[in-house]
């Protein structure tokens, strides 16, 4: 029996002119994650999106590509269904073989029908009816439940054939990678700035990383644990590049020479400043962070305006509402908490101070770099000497890549 996966829009169908280029990006998006399983067709039909199987590799690798299909963001649901001809004959016996061993676990059942080809001779209800009425004959131990049933069946007569299936599955949501922009994402080896990633990911952007590293300080190890969280990011959000920047000099400057209690602020302005030039070379328009508000002294409300202060690109901080249980949910639903909880050092928690001011004000924080002439040259220096490490999905057999970069 022929399997095919039914992709199916969410807000993107609310697009007007420009609809038909979220679909394009969209349509790309599906080809690359599957292009190493086989030979796939992607195509659209009725707001919903198709990747068919056209050889036997292919057909072999539905379920993985099914997998990977899940982690694309533009999608609201998807479906692995079976195929058949639009005739009644060919639904029920296409049903009982697809779903016959679900149903026979199950206790309880209901059949729903989707009649987008209006040709098809049974209406929507009349189908529903009969088609239970056939599998109740094949499942006599089930019985009907249409508000709370254990299993769906699900019947959708389109264009192109009948399409039998269980429940959708929830996609990814949000929308294609890429519609919306690029940003430079500020990736430490915590749990938060990961899962920011994932979220500007979804509502569009294409993101590249910058990871501020400070050896003997941090470690091999430590920037590895990094370009591992890219990785695994970018499971969603496509290859990137992650910059690695060498922070030792104007980190230790910034230590040597302002005031202990404002040195995180200070710091925080510094990588700004690294980061806007990085994100104005590659035609980023955005930062992200995955500050949360309050969650440490750096982020309380008058840090973070000093913060936004250093430099000229809008910050896009997604968890900013959040606190750390739901932050911690979605990194381990996302795949990123065991990696960022691994053991080692970050840039961003040495030389921390005992006491931080937890109110700065512009005036002081633009005092203190005052008194540091020397430190704008290091950054410079320091965005220079930028290290760049591509990150892909998964090793290429192929060629190609999801973006232009």
């Amino acid at each position: 029996m022929k399997e095919i996966i039914l992709c199916y829009q969410g807000e993107m169908a609310l697009k007007g002119l420009n609809r038909a280029t979220f679909e394009a990006v969209l349509s790309k998006a599906l080809r690359y994650r599957v292009r190493e399983l086989g030979r796939f067709q992607v195509y659209k039909a009725q707001s919903t999106m198709y990747v068919e199987p056209r050889d036997q590799e292919a057909e072999a690798n539905v379920g993985e590509a099914y997998e990977r299909v899940r982690k694309v963001f533009g999608l609201a649901a998807l479906s692995r269904a079976a195929v058949c001809e639009k005739n009644f004959e060919a639904i029920q016996a296409a049903a009982e073989e697809y779903l016959g061993g679900a149903l026979q676990k199950a206790r309880t059942f209901k059949v729903e029908a989707k009649r987008s080809d209006k040709s098809f001779p049974m209406k929507s209800p009349e189908l529903c009816r009969e088609l239970g009425g056939f599998l109740l004959a094949k499942h006599p131990h089930l019985r009907v439940d249409v508000k709370h049933p254990e299993l769906t069946v699900m019947v959708e007569v389109r264009d192109y054939g009948a399409y039998i299936h269980g429940p959708k599955t929830p996609g990814a949501g949000g929308l294609p990678v890429g519609t919306s922009g690029r940003a430079i994402n500020m990736l430490s080896g915590g749990i938060d700035s990961p899962v920011a990633a994932w979220f500007m990911a979804r509502r569009g952007l294409a993101l590249h990383h910058i990871h501020f590293a400070s050896p003997p300080y941090t470690s091999e190890a430590a920037k590895q644990k990094v370009a591992d969280l890219a990785r695994i990011v970018s499971g969603y959000t496509g290859n990137c590049v992650l910059y690695v920047v060498p922070y030792t000099k104007p980190q230790e400057y910034i230590r040597d020479n302002a005031p202990d209690v404002l040195f995180t602020v200070l710091m925080r302005r510094s990588m700004m400043r690294i980061a806007n030039r990085v994100a104005k070379e590659i035609d980023a328009k955005a930062l992200v962070t995955g500050e949360s508000l309050a969650q440490v002294a750096s982020q309380t409300l008058m840090a973070l305006a000093c913060t936004d202060a250093a430099q000229d690109l809008p910050i896009l901080r997604p968890l900013i509402g959040l606190d750390k249980t739901e932050i911690v949910e979605v990194a381990r639903r996302i795949g990123t908490f065991e990696t960022s909880i691994l053991p080692y050092e970050d840039c961003c928690t040495i030389f921390t101070p005992p006491h931080p001011k937890t109110k700065p004000t512009l005036a002081e924080i633009e005092a203190a770099e005052a008194a540091m002439p020397g430190l704008a040259g290091l950054e410079e220096t320091a965005a220079r000497e930028v290290e760049r490490i591509r990150i892909e999905m998964e090793p290429p057999r192929r060629g190609g890549a999801l973006f232009e970069l």
